[in-house]
């Protein structure tokens, strides 16, 4: 599969907000209930306008993925979120997704390669998902310990840093 990762832009947001409901449906339809996707879907318009502020206000950095004129995959980062003092990497990835239809096609990587690269980074991988985690596994995350109960279940932190980090 030919992918192209673009920065997003502000008219990508009703693209970028139907893609994010569908692979929460598609990575988490085992891990959830139904009626966490119902609401998420009947505040589509929400969604929209959360995506354009985001992107506009540049204060994370969202890479899309597109398979000719399909967006088919996303992610997110920027400053870690988590505080300071618990020595993290500073960067965090905050979101990673791709369209069950593109898993195993590289799409995952590609974006992780645009966003990330080889820095030191963390993220927070919903419990149970282990796709995600076998992804992130293999590109050198591992899990720190850290834990924190969700509205949508426990996230476990995992972090990943150089050899020549401390």
């Amino acid at each position: 599969m030919t992918v192209r990762v673009a920065p997003a832009r502000v008219e990508d947001a009703e693209a970028l907000a139907g893609l994010h409901l569908d692979v929460w449906e598609e990575a988490y339809a085992d891990l959830m209930p139904a009626t966490v996707f119902a609401e998420r879907r009947a505040r589509r318009a929400e969604r929209v306008q959360s995506w354009s502020t985001i992107i506009a206000a540049g204060s994370s950095d969202n890479l899309l993925a597109w398979s000719g004129d399909l967006l088919v995959g996303f992610s997110s980062t920027g400053p870690g979120r988590d505080d300071p003092d618990d020595g993290l990497p500073p960067l965090e990835l905050m979101a990673l997704y791709v369209r069950a239809s593109s898993y195993g096609t590289g799409v995952g990587y590609a974006l992780l390669e645009a966003a990330v690269g080889a820095s030191d980074a963390y993220l927070w991988v919903l419990d149970g998902n282990e796709r995600a985690i076998g992804f992130y596994e293999r590109q050198g995350f591992r899990f720190d310990g850290a834990t924190k109960p969700e509205q949508v279940g426990l996230h476990r932190r995992m972090v990943r840093r150089g050899p020549e980090s401390p």
